[in-house]
């Protein structure tokens, strides 16, 4: 939002995720969308990074407050996995949202457009091994 921290994302994928998990609602004050990368770096700025679940980190502008990315911690086969918010990327074109995590806890007040892949909050924890 105010430009301070700049990402250098490689291998920006076409497929976008939404989280409608309590967290993530809370910290984008909606579902949060980001875009699975194959690498992310902060380049400039300050980009403030907390732990915010046993298997996750949420990177976010340390100047504004902007979420900017999400990345699996845990041991396995998602370690290091990462996804850029969808509103720190200058060209959004072309992306769309492909799945929606935690679909049971989403809002009502909102739906994507076109079919998505449904995921609920065990299938999630399941995933993750926390269910």
């Amino acid at each position: 939002m105010c430009g301070a921290v700049v990402l250098q994302a490689r291998g920006v994928g076409d497929a976008a995720g939404a989280c409608h998990c309590d967290m993530c609602r809370r910290w984008s004050s909606s579902a949060f969308i980001g875009v699975d990368v194959e690498s992310l770096e902060v380049v400039e700025g300050e980009a403030k990074v907390i732990q915010s679940s046993p298997w996750a980190e949420r990177g976010f502008c340390a100047d504004c407050g902007s979420c900017l990315f999400y990345r699996i911690t845990a041991e396995g086969k998602f370690q290091g996995v990462a996804n850029v918010a969808l509103g720190a990327l200058e060209d959004t074109s072309g992306i769309t949202v492909v799945r929606e995590w935690f679909h049971d806890k989403k809002s009502h007040a909102f739906a994507f457009a076109g079919d998505t892949k449904k995921i609920s909050e065990a299938e999630a924890m399941a995933i993750f091994g926390a269910g």
